[in-house]
């Protein structure tokens, strides 16, 4: 992405600033289409079996409807996988996600008041960490979710060091 453009209408020059965007690891969609497969698939069984005993075999067929729906959740949560992706600046963390609405975050970093590397049990049996940044005002609370732990860590400590840098500017 690039902001400004040099010999811009006006006679102003801008000078243009690439903004280099990181994606999501692939840990990430692994985690998210096993998790997908494991309770649809528990779901299919359930149903299956139920009906089957209950109403009668032929009843058992609804079963396929929660594996419809692994077909199409796998087709879509790589499609949101994709969609998200973050770029360091000079003075500010650009999020941008969303498939059919685009949604993209400009978080300061002399707005930033806290920012929190977590992990739950599936993130961490899966190496994923996620990055929870907040600031003054909630609207331009933001997060990167599923980065690797590493990663994670090196951007929370160079976030906080910026941030400190920014804010005693202020």
């Amino acid at each position: 992405m690039e902001t400004g453009s040099p010999g811009s209408p006006g006679g102003a020059e801008t000078t243009a600033v690439a903004a280099v965007w990181s994606g999501l690891p692939p840990g990430l969609l692994r985690m998210r289409r096993l998790l997908l497969v494991v309770w649809l698939g528990l779901v299919a069984i359930g149903v299956g079996l139920l009906l089957g005993l209950i109403v009668g075999p032929a009843w058992a067929a609804f079963a396929l409807l929660p594996l419809a729906g692994v077909a199409w959740g796998w087709v879509l949560l790589g499609r949101n996988w994709r969609s998200w992706r973050y770029a360091e600046r000079a003075d500010d963390l650009l999020i941008s996600r969303g498939v059919l609405w685009r949604e993209e975050t400009v978080v300061p970093y002399g707005r930033m008041q806290l920012v929190e590397v977590t992990s739950g049990p599936v993130e961490r049996y899966f190496g994923l960490a996620s990055v929870q940044l907040h600031t003054a005002a909630a609207a331009t609370d933001a997060a990167i979710p599923g980065l690797d732990p590493s990663e994670a860590e090196r951007l929370r400590d160079r976030l906080t060091a910026l941030g400190e840098a920014r804010s005693a500017g202020l």
